[in-house]
């Protein structure tokens, strides 16, 4: 009986299916197969196709031009932090002035009380009637309210110092304060100029040999090509007419320039930004320009470009991100971009945002 009824319990045999049935299960097996295939490929995304060498040398302009913008920023924040630096430098001089005058002054006032000390404490009334020398007496009291006069100038004079002290401070406190705000806003734009030319080394990493020469040849044609196309002859004679000597010597110090490498934030003498190279160019002829290019296009009078003159401070790009010095004949001298030294290249390269004649 028992055996009965463990032989119930077993799981009968499958036997193997044969013939159509086989066939039957098998197209079904294979079908479920590509079913749960398709299913399980919509949801992978597609593979992107790789850019072409047109959309990576487009791409690259951008970074390159998106990097100029960060630096006329960094360039303004660090003109800003640089004026903080010297307020805070400037004040914390006051303060320790001050100071030594508080100490001369409490030196001054602890000596008059020395005195006083020593002179005794009689009434006044009492020493006069025991001088001996009443007159001598009457000389002295005269002295000691001068004294007494002076101790009141000097108490004075203390309460001025500290209370003006005390205000340097809370100055030199506040401009401690916004220049660490500069600080931090260096940091954000020189870490923006660093990622967009590392994406742009990358980007040109991808491309050939040869897409590599031939987008170097297109910039160089947008920026006016190697610094070979300075007429040597042109640079040493400067027969550029120029409106007056200032712009004569502005003109010429952005020709002796010409080769020089392009670097970020740089003002010279051996490298330059846009803005740094025509700040320099114009200090060479005795004319202080602000550091940026979208306050330099405010330091002097704004022309159309059809009264351009050589020395005129010509700028592109609707956020006047780029900046060079009119020259004549529609050319320009100019510090295009990393990896491109200062050169000569026409204006017309680039969407023209406005001239500024400096005064």
């Amino acid at each position: 009986m028992a055996a009965h009824r463990r032989s119930a319990h077993r799981k009968p045999k499958q036997r193997p299916l044969t013939g159509p049935a086989a066939r039957t299960a098998a197209t079904l097996a294979l079908a479920g197969a590509a079913t749960a295939g398709s299913v399980t490929g919509a949801g992978a995304a597609p593979a992107e196709p790789a850019p072409t060498a047109a959309q990576v040398k487009a791409k690259v302009d951008r970074l390159y031009h998106d990097a100029e913008v960060a630096t006329e920023k960094y360039n303004g924040a660090k003109e800003k932090a640089d004026a903080a630096t010297r307020t805070v430098d400037a004040l914390t001089d006051e303060a320790a002035r001050r100071t030594d005058r508080l100490n001369t002054a409490r030196h001054a006032l602890g000596s008059l009380a020395t005195a006083q000390y020593r002179s005794g404490t009689l009434d006044p009334a009492l020493q006069l009637a025991l001088s001996s020398d009443p007159d001598a007496y009457l000389e002295r009291a005269s002295y000691l309210d001068r004294a007494g006069d002076r101790q009141t100038g000097l108490l004075r004079n203390i309460k001025r110092q500290v209370s003006r002290i005390a205000q340097v401070k809370a100055r030199a406190d506040e401009e401690t304060e916004r220049l660490a705000a500069r600080r931090t806003e260096l940091r954000e734009h020189r870490t923006a100029i660093r990622a967009k030319l590392a994406d742009a080394r990358k980007l040109l990493d991808t491309l050939t040999a040869d897409e590599r020469a031939d987008f170097e040849r297109s910039a160089s044609a947008r920026h006016g090509g190697g610094p070979d196309r300075a007429d040597r002859s042109t640079t040493r004679s400067g027969p550029v007419s120029a409106p007056d000597s200032r712009a004569g010597q502005a003109i010429a110090f952005a020709h002796g320039a010409i080769g020089k490498p392009y670097v970020w934030g740089a003002t010279g003498p051996n490298a330059f930004d846009c803005s740094g190279l025509t700040q320099a160019a114009w200090k060479a002829a005795g004319v202080s320009l602000p550091r940026t290019t979208y306050t330099q296009i405010n330091a002097g009078q704004r022309i159309p470009r059809s009264r351009l003159a050589p020395g005129d401070l010509v700028f592109f790009y609707s956020g006047i991100s780029h900046v060079g010095l009119y020259i004549g004949g529609g050319q320009m001298i100019h510090a295009p971009r990393p990896g491109a030294p200062v050169r000569i290249a026409p204006i017309d390269q680039m969407p023209f945002a406005g001239a500024t004649r400096v005064a």
